[in-house]
């Protein structure tokens, strides 16, 4: 198995192989929340104006954002504390965010497309070793799909070190990430739309037991399904949303 590393929209245009498009902060792990609480149908697009003709085609929830901030008219942003309450059961979800959903549809050259962060780094690991592809691509989305974002990039090499038996040290991680640009929204009480609960969630190693494929379902569209894989999630308790 052969692992490389592409950056942002353009690289996801490189991809082959099986792709992994990862977006720790905040897209792909929204995604797994959402999964986990229950959603049915749950369709990515890049583009705003499509995700709200599926969801009106739905009755779908509409789900994400622009320059971090929720789409105006949307149900929801792009924040894993804002949903991780909410139940979705059998809802259909519409997600479109300003990196993560533009990889997935940038991925065109891939044999196979998948969605990474750290909530789901393990699944990701067993469910590559399974298939045993001869070519993945780990896809660090970036800020808004053009630019680095460490949380992104440090995401792809933990998995690469992992995929490829080199040691990881995720405290580390975890603590470097904390100080990093992308991640200070969280600790500014003035960007409510990115609470400090946020990064803990999006920190959350191994959370979740299942990768999310992308199936596409028309120009423009991909429909993420839920595949299990064969470990137990830690399935961390991280404690009730703070109210005060």
């Amino acid at each position: 198995m052969i692992v490389n590393i592409v950056e942002c929209v353009d690289g996801a245009r490189r991809a082959r192989g099986v792709a992994v498009v990862i977006d720790v902060f905040r897209a792909f792990s929204v995604a797994c929340h959402a999964v986990e609480n229950g959603a049915g149908e749950y369709y990515a697009t890049a583009d705003v104006d499509m995700a709200r003709r599926l969801a009106a085609e739905s009755g779908g929830i509409l789900m994400g954002e622009r320059d971090c901030i929720m789409v105006k008219g949307f149900d929801y942003g792009n924040s894993p504390t804002e949903i991780e309450a909410v139940d979705f059961a059998g809802r259909t979800l519409v997600h479109t965010t300003s990196a993560g959903t533009q990889g997935l549809l940038a991925c065109s050259g891939a044999d196979e497309v998948i969605t990474g962060a750290f909530v789901n780094a393990r699944a990701v690991e067993e469910y590559l070793r399974a298939r045993n592809p001869e070519l993945v691509t780990l896809v660090a989305m970036g800020t808004g799909g053009t630019m680095r974002a460490q949380e992104d990039m440090m995401c792809a090499i933990y998995l690469k070190n992992a995929l490829e038996g080199y040691p990881n040290s995720f405290e580390t991680i975890k603590t470097f990430l904390a100080q990093v640009d992308s991640a200070q929204k969280f600790f500014d009480p003035e960007k409510k739309y990115a609470p400090e609960r946020d990064f803990e969630l999006c920190m959350a190693l191994d959370r979740f037991d299942f990768v999310l494929k992308a199936a596409p379902v028309r120009d423009g569209v991909v429909r993420l399904d839920r595949v299990p894989t064969g470990f137990s999630a830690a399935g961390a308790a991280l404690g009730p949303v703070s109210q005060g």
